[in-house]
C-alpha cells in the first residue's frame, strides 16, 4: 500500500481550460473540460493501486453532477476541504472515507490553501494546493496542485524528499551568502 497526494483537480469545470497564467500561457493544457477528466482519470489510476490511500487537498469538483467523476478513481480517497468544495458533507462522503478541514501527516501539514508561516512552526511543511501554478517562495511550502505534479497524484515519499531537497538547497543558499559577506 502508498500514500498519494493530489490537489486542485476542478473536475468537470469547463472554464478552466481557458484560464491563463500570468505569462500568458494556458494554465492546463486542454481545450475540452471531457477530455481533461479523462487524461486525469487515467493518469490517477495508472499509478493508484484500490488498496492505496489518496489525500487530495480540495477544489475536487465544480459542479455537484461530477462528483461521480470521484468514483472512478482508485484508492481510498481522503478530503481535505477546499474553498470550492462547498456541498453538503453527506455528498462528499459517498466517494471519500474522510473529510478534514487540515490534517497533519508525517510531520507535515496538509491544507488547501497555504497557511501562514507562523501557524506551521512545528512541521516539516505546508502541503498546500490552491495556487495552482504559482509557487511560494519558502521552502516551507510545497504546492501539489495539480498543475505542479503533472495532473498526477504524487507519493508522500516523494513529497517528503522534494520537501527536504528544497529545504536543504535553501540552507546551502543561505550559507553561501554568509560565506559572502
Amino acid at each position: 500500500m502508498e500514500t498519494w497526494i493530489i490537489s486542485d483537480t476542478h473536475f468537470g469545470h469547463k472554464s478552466i481550460c481557458k484560464f491563463l497564467r500570468e505569462d500568458g500561457t494556458k494554465l492546463r493544457p486542454w481545450d475540452d473540460v471531457d477530455e481533461m477528466d479523462a487524461v486525469m482519470i487515467q493518469r490517477w489510476n495508472d499509478v493508484v493501486k484500490p488498496q492505496d490511500t489518496v489525500y487530495h487537498l480540495g477544489d475536487v469538483v465544480m459542479n455537484r453532477h461530477c462528483l461521480e467523476t470521484v468514483g472512478k478513481l482508485n484508492g481510498n480517497k481522503k478530503l481535505i476541504m477546499g474553498n470550492h468544495d462547498n456541498f453538503d458533507h453527506s455528498e462528499y462522503l459517498q466517494y471519500f472515507s474522510r473529510l478534514h478541514g487540515s490534517m497533519k501527516l508525517d510531520g507535515m501539514l496538509l491544507t488547501h490553501i497555504p497557511i501562514h508561516q507562523d501557524s506551521a512552526r512545528w512541521c516539516l511543511a505546508n502541503v498546500h494546493g490552491h495556487i495552482h501554478s504559482q509557487v511560494i517562495p519558502d521552502p516551507r511550502y510545497y504546492n501539489v496542485s495539480v498543475e505542479q505534479i503533472d495532473y498526477q497524484p504524487q507519493p508522500l515519499y516523494l513529497v517528503k524528499e522534494n520537501i527536504i531537497r528544497q529545504q536543504q538547497l535553501s540552507e546551502q543558499a543561505k550559507q553561501i551568502v554568509l560565506d559572502l559577506m
